[in-house]
């Protein structure tokens, strides 16, 4: 057993040892699978640690870090402590359930790749709070699946947390308004694609992009996406469309926040603000809604 433990310490060491010479750096070491009937888990690297929790064989736990003396720091439901590596088969390269984990990326957003490095094509942009299942692990990466496709996100961002995966289409609109809001007082320009600037359609087709949804360009050209939703039916995240001055189908278009009010690059101040749908101007043109998730 104490053989078998060593050879898994040397493999670790070889692995960490490649990812440093790539420039690699990476806050979770792996996965770690209970092999006794009951593993305890101590409050530090010694069998006198006060116990923590006792996990039974077969359990997944995250590996932070490899502690002294054959021991492992991991993280059990949300729990930080210790285990034998006696009993841990660890690996760094695991599809295996390790819980939930949320994006702890100061305000901003997590790149979900298409592999488990910078080098890989980013496929979705996470804002930070959201959680995710995290499906297994690859030297330091996480496999994860959000807005409808899989992906690798980097550790150094993910905090292990005991919520449950945000992945309902509720909760993703949500997301969507708080990332629109990071972008308040962003001047208006026609034809602003962003960040720097936007016009209406340029502001809500580049929110929905950095979720992997695609929008037509213009106001009225957004009309053929997502579904038709009425305005007792809004939820945040939906598309709101209004209608004045022009013998097109809509003149404006923005993204419902929720409470009657909607986020929209405004051609009143010429910034991206926040305003009342439901009195006021806005409530005299709105004519249609459109949910995209």
């Amino acid at each position: 057993m104490i053989h078998s433990r060593l050879m898994r310490v040397a493999l670790l060491g070889t692995v960490l040892t490649a990812m440093c010479t790539i420039g690699a750096s990476a806050a979770t070491l792996g996965a770690g699978t209970v092999t006794a009937d009951a593993l305890r888990l101590r409050s530090t690297p010694a069998a006198e640690g006060k116990i923590l929790a006792t996990v039974s064989s077969g359990t997944n736990v995250v590996v932070l870090d490899e502690a002294e003396d054959g021991w492992y720091k991991v993280n059990y439901n949300s729990v930080e402590g210790y285990m034998s590596g006696e009993y841990l088969d660890v690996t760094t390269k695991a599809d295996t359930d390790l819980g939930y984990g949320k994006v702890d990326a100061d305000g901003s957003t997590l790149n979900m790749r298409a592999g488990a490095s910078t080098s890989f094509d980013s496929l979705r942009s996470i804002p930070s709070g959201t959680v995710l299942e995290l499906e297994g692990i690859y030297e330091g990466w996480y496999k994860v699946t959000y807005a409808g496709n899989t992906g690798y996100v980097s550790s150094d961002y993910i905090t292990i947390t005991t919520e449950p995966a945000t992945s309902t289409s509720s909760a993703l609109g949500e997301q969507i308004v708080a990332l629109a809001k990071q972008y308040l007082g962003t001047p208006y320009v026609l034809g602003g694609n962003g960040p720097s600037s936007f016009d209406c359609s340029g502001f809500t087709k580049y929110i929905y992009a950095q979720f992997g949804y695609t929008l037509n360009r213009t106001a009225t050209d957004q009309l053929q996406n997502g579904v038709s939703v009425s305005r007792d039916e809004l939820q945040p995240g939906d598309l709101v469309f209004f209608k004045y001055n022009t013998s097109k189908p809509v003149s404006h278009v923005g993204i419902y926040i929720g409470n009657g009010e909607f986020i929209h690059a405004s051609t009143n101040r010429y910034v991206v603000q926040i305003d009342q749908m439901n009195t006021g101007h806005y409530a005299n043109v709105f004519v249609y809604a459109r949910r995209i998730l």
